[in-house]
């Protein structure tokens, strides 16, 4: 609708360009974007890529759901935890969220 009403100037004037403010403020946003939300999940991803690759028997670790247990067994895709003496649970390696310190199971 705004489209199909001309513009009216002023006598003499010139009608302002905007191109390079639109330009700039669209670069801008892309630089914020990079900064405040890509990056930051990119780094993220890494970390947690490296923690599983870092898996091995006797880690202990918190699943996303909140299982803490101490890694038995490694596969290419899964981890097997033992979350009570006796008890193993089997979980997606993804499924991993923390390594906790050493010692901090001290009942399994």
């Amino acid at each position: 609708m705004i489209s199909l009403i001309s513009p009216a100037y002023a006598e003499g004037g010139l009608a302002a360009d905007g191109g390079i403010f639109n330009l700039v403020l669209l670069a801008g946003f892309v630089v914020i974007f990079y900064f405040l939300m890509w990056r930051p999940q990119a780094k993220r991803a890494k970390e947690h890529k490296n923690l599983i690759a870092s898996l091995a028997k006797g880690t202990e670790v918190v699943t996303g759901g909140g299982v803490l247990g101490k890694v038995s067994k490694v596969d290419d895709n899964y981890v097997v935890l033992e979350v009570a003496e006796g008890v193993e649970m089997k979980f997606q390696k993804s499924s991993v969220a923390a390594v906790l310190p050493k010692g901090t199971l001290k009942s399994i």
